[in-house]
């Protein structure tokens, strides 16, 4: 006798999105680029302000700018992880980088990861604006599903998935070893059912009118996307 067992939502109208191309990325406080050694000097300079950038990182930090430079033709070199450099549009230097990887079209999903932002990039715009445009062009794109995974510790990249509108799905525990030690990691994610939401709270946060003449938020983004959570990080709570 066959039974009669549940199963998923039948795709009839969904194909497979395309592996994102290496092109740059621009919004109105910064643009994405390529990353490429020619980088490498804006970003070293940058990373001397705080060290503790690359605590949770699997590499870094590098001894000088030729080391960095050598990291950076290794790691950009192939199609997955896809590695960009935030270059702020108000200085007009490469502050940062962030990648995505784990890049899957056949499942429609893909990540955002290697996160590495320099203090003078943190807690501006710019730094917002980067991840929301990797974001939006992924759902663009018509991936389903954009993933964020980190070190279960790093308090600060957990607030800033929750704060971005993805929602909490757990830790994987001993998921890894990371610069000799154990690292579970958690995970966070975004289906493209939500995007819409999603995109209307990054526009509303972005728009100049939300900064005052200080360049202080008027409204948070964490207060805009809240409601569209389905699940908050316990830490958070």
């Amino acid at each position: 006798m066959t039974q009669n067992l549940p199963l998923g939502a039948p795709l009839a109208r969904w194909t497979p999105p395309p592996r994102p191309a290496h092109d740059s990325l621009s919004g109105r406080y910064c643009r994405l680029e390529p990353l490429s050694r020619d980088h490498a000097a804006e970003l070293h300079a940058a990373n001397q302000a705080d060290a503790s950038i690359w605590t949770y990182l699997p590499y870094g930090p590098f001894p000088d700018e030729a080391a960095l430079a050598d990291w950076i033709a290794q790691a950009a070199s192939g199609p997955d992880p896809l590695f960009f450099a935030v270059r702020e549009a108000v200085s007009g230097r490469a502050l940062g980088v962030l990648s995505y990887l784990r890049i899957a079209p056949e499942a429609g999903s893909i990540e955002i990861g290697h996160v590495n932002f320099s203090a003078p990039l943190q807690r501006r715009p710019a730094a917002t604006e980067a991840v929301t445009l990797l974001i939006g062009h992924a759902f663009a794109l018509g991936y389903r599903r954009l993933e964020w995974k980190c070190n279960a510790l790093n308090r600060a990249s957990r607030r800033a998935a929750e704060r971005y509108g993805l929602s909490y799905e757990g830790v994987f525990r001993q998921a890894t070893v990371v610069k000799g030690r154990n690292r579970d990691t958690a995970w966070f994610a975004a289906i493209d059912a939500e995007w819409p939401a999603l995109k209307a709270a990054y526009e509303t946060w972005l728009d100049p009118g939300n900064f005052d003449a200080d360049g202080q938020q008027r409204v948070r983004l964490s207060d805009l996307t809240r409601p569209i959570l389905v699940a908050r990080d316990p830490e958070a709570l």
